[in-house]
């Protein structure tokens, strides 16, 4: 039965994608809303393809907060979305960082974008096509984890996607930076981009409902 039919999905980022980027979310009262991200998720919905949050979380290595309080986070964010008949069908964190924190977390994992391994956990325990899917986010992070993982890419606006957007245009000048990351160290030309820009989370979503793959 799991390999018979795949599903398609939308892999959304959250911080500055679903919900306002905000810096560490370090406490639950700065959890809010982009203001059209619970139409978006809806219209996800309404489509049939399954909407999956894929997140990084390193504040967890750092010692910002721990993994409760991410879980806390994000059962408020369900229900923020469930008052809204918006529905998330999983979301998947990832705690480390690969230089900085706790020992516990402290490694080069597989989870942390741009590393494809929570699309491809989530589609292995969803049975989902990375395929006929599409990752949505504002970094381009997320567009790498997304290609990866055999997902076409969606960068939005919102966030830090206004200067992602204008580092596709600056990737070959040396020093361009990725946004919320210190100075690139080796300087590389972008490899993955997005197959659309759009000016956010509903916009992405209505994109790829008017380009459904079969």
């Amino acid at each position: 039965m799991g390999g018979e039919h795949r599903q398609a999905a939308v892999f959304l980022d959250r911080d500055g994608t679903i919900n306002e980027e905000t810096g560490y979310m370090d406490r639950l009262e700065k959890l809010k809303l982009i203001p059209v991200a619970a139409e978006a998720i809806r219209l996800i919905n309404a489509s049939g393809m399954k909407a999956v949050v894929v997140t990084n979380q390193s504040g967890v290595a750092r010692g910002f907060f721990d993994e409760a309080f991410v879980e806390a986070v994000h059962m408020r964010l369900r229900k923020m979305l469930w008052t809204e008949r918006a529905f998330l069908d999983g979301i998947y964190f990832c705690p480390h960082h690969p230089t900085e924190g706790r020992e516990r977390y402290l490694m080069t994992c597989n989870c942390r974008k741009p590393a494809p391994g929570l699309i491809l956990q989530a589609a292995a325990e969803l049975n989902l096509d990375p395929a006929r899917s599409y990752m949505v986010g504002d970094t381009l992070k997320d567009i790498e984890a997304g290609a990866r993982a055999g997902a076409q890419g969606i960068l939005v606006r919102t966030g830090y996607g206004a200067e992602s957007a204008a580092a596709l245009n600056l990737d070959e000048e040396p020093g361009w930076k990725i946004p919320g990351e210190k100075e690139h160290p080796n300087k590389e030309p972008v490899i993955f981009r997005p197959v659309h820009i759009a000016e956010d989370i509903l916009a992405a979503a209505e994109w790829i409902v008017r380009n459904l793959r079969p």
